[in-house]
């Protein structure tokens, strides 16, 4: 399809630039069959399961991923890590900002006396890097900072908000793996979860390792020339059975979030799909576009995404373009907050 069909104009001010307290966000209902729309409360979200429904969560951890240094001529450079290139956690591949100041060769100093290489630089812009010791998590939690998306708005360099380390977090977070968090679940607070157990909902988790391919820009024509870089994906066993319960019950399985659908809906193309019987442990560059055939998830929860992103484009291929167009459209007219901190979006 046309990337530019899943283009739609956004006022600045609709773009959360802080963090709302957990479970007070606003919540818009659509109904994919029907199109129609309620307004709730995220407080709310419990009263919309069933018993028996299968809630996934992606449990991910956001790594402190960006680190600001200074180059050979004394000035501010952006080093922002995707992930290690090998055991010794010294060679990482990462991006820099500006580029020009991270050309092959140049060095960095950073905190506590770290100093990075750059070793080469691909066409795409990517960097492979090699620090002169070991950068572990427990470094990154020191020196580095919060890898907020580029529309949330900090001063470059600046000491991390004390609100964001906390926000920006999940509260299932568990291993420090993401560039970028999972953002439909910054919504719950552990009170919110327990109401949904005592709904009769299961909550069962998975781990993507989001990576900066999830949010790259789409910048072809056509959908179909757009690449979707690999991420790592970790399923255990007790999610796929409490999937397959569901299903086997008539319930549903309700994805938090787009990375929790292409997980499961890349775990259900496997041998054995989700009644696998084992921990599922894989890479998937699965691209979800209208037209997909949808196997797993029945219902998602997600935020409001970016024009033109494939984070979008999921979202359309599992409600209509149409209807979920329209439904941004209303969200706009009554005052919703979109992208990372913002609003909540319930698909059933």
């Amino acid at each position: 399809m046309r990337v530019d069909l899943f283009d739609y104009f956004l006022p600045g001010d609709r773009i959360a630039q802080t963090a709302q307290p957990r479970g007070t966000s606003r919540l818009l209902v659509l109904d994919r069959q029907t199109g129609g729309l309620s307004h709730r409360r995220f407080a709310e979200f419990p009263e919309l399961l069933l018993p028996g429904d299968a809630l996934v969560v992606n449990d991910v951890r956001v790594r402190n991923a960006r680190l600001y240094g200074r180059d050979a001529e004394d000035r501010v450079v952006e080093v922002f890590l995707l992930r290690p290139a090998d055991e010794s956690r010294r060679r990482w591949e990462a991006l820099a900002r500006p580029g020009r100041r991270a050309k092959r060769g140049s060095r960095v100093r950073l905190a506590e006396g770290l100093e990075v290489r750059v070793e080469e630089v691909r066409e795409d812009g990517r960097r492979e890097v090699v620090f002169d010791r070991e950068v572990d998590e427990a470094l990154l939690e020191r020196i580095g900072h919060v890898p907020l998306p580029p529309y949330i708005r900090r001063e470059p360099g600046a000491p991390d908000r004390s609100e964001d380390r906390e926000a920006y977090q999940t509260v299932f977070a568990r291993e420090p793996l993401a560039v970028a968090a999972p953002t439909a679940g910054l919504h719950f607070t552990p009170e919110i979860l327990a109401r949904i157990r005592e709904r009769g909902a299961s909550v069962a988790p998975l781990t993507l390792s989001i990576g900066a391919g999830t949010f790259k820009p789409v910048t072809s024509e056509e959908t179909e020339e757009h690449l979707f870089d690999p991420e790592e994906v970790a399923i255990p066993a007790a999610t796929l059975e409490k999937a397959s319960r569901a299903c086997g019950l008539g319930r549903r399985v309700v994805a938090v979030g787009t990375t929790v659908v292409r997980a499961l809906e890349a775990a259900a193309r496997r041998p054995g799909g989700l009644a696998a019987g084992q921990d599922l442990r894989f890479g998937t560059d699965l691209f979800i576009t209208p037209g997909f055939e949808f196997r797993a998830v029945d219902a998602l929860l997600t935020n409001f995404h970016l024009p033109r992103s494939t984070l979008l484009m999921l979202v359309c291929a599992f409600a209509g373009r149409e209807r979920v167009l329209a439904a941004y459209g209303e969200a706009i007219r009554q005052g919703y907050l979109f992208y990372s901190y913002g609003d909540a979006m319930f698909i059933r």
